[in-house]
């Protein structure tokens, strides 16, 4: 890849940035842990979250869909209140089986390639996180794992903790990168429209 290539990849990827206040929970692990979490396996749940593994089926099924309601529409209005129930589920599964509370929401800034958050105590430079990142915007857990490359003291005014962490994503799966392109665009676009509304 040349040059003119790579800024380009750059530029789309801070393209996808927001400030946004989250649900974030993290903690330290082993750079060994990071790696081996981060192999793909043939498991579709151990390749991306639940929603998103959920799209992907949905994407697949939509042509299936299509022939079914021209062929015989009552099958497939059952089939839609099925995806339907399916969905109601995941939601549940992801709210009751999660380590999120309250205490959890911080302010962050997110990008495709790496992320910054607000946090109680300082990390090193260099060491490893595990991030669990509830995405609102479509009711999506992702687990991310990331290098520290600063945390530093946030400066006064907005800030609500001591600290800002900034970490690097480590093979970060594309399946839950899309899903956080896509959350990353959908508050854009909210915001947009907030700050016209005010």
């Amino acid at each position: 890849m040349n040059k003119s290539n790579l800024t380009a990849a750059d530029d789309r990827r801070r393209f996808f940035r927001i400030d946004d206040e989250v649900n974030l929970f993290y903690k330290i692990v082993d750079e060994q842990e990071v790696f081996s979490a981060s192999q793909v396996t043939n498991d579709l749940l151990s390749n991306c979250s639940l929603v998103t593994a959920l799209d992907m089926l949905d994407q697949e099924s939509r042509l299936v869909m299509y022939r079914i309601e021209k062929n015989d529409p009552e099958i497939a209005e059952y089939l839609k209140i099925q995806e339907s129930k399916i969905s109601l589920i995941a939601q549940a599964v992801m709210s009751q089986g999660n380590d999120f509370s309250k205490g959890d929401m911080r302010n962050a800034n997110i990008s495709a390639s790496g992320l910054a958050f607000e946090c109680e105590n300082l990390v090193k430079e260099g060491d490893f996180l595990e991030i669990k990142l509830l995405l609102t915007s479509c009711l999506a857990v992702i687990v991310i794992y990331g290098k520290v490359v600063y945390c530093k003291e946030t400066e006064k005014g907005e800030a609500v903790m001591p600290y800002l962490i900034g970490i690097d994503y480590i093979n970060m799966k594309e399946q839950d990168r899309e899903v956080l392109i896509k959350h990353v665009v959908k508050r854009q676009m909210q915001q947009i429209r907030e700050n016209k509304e005010s």
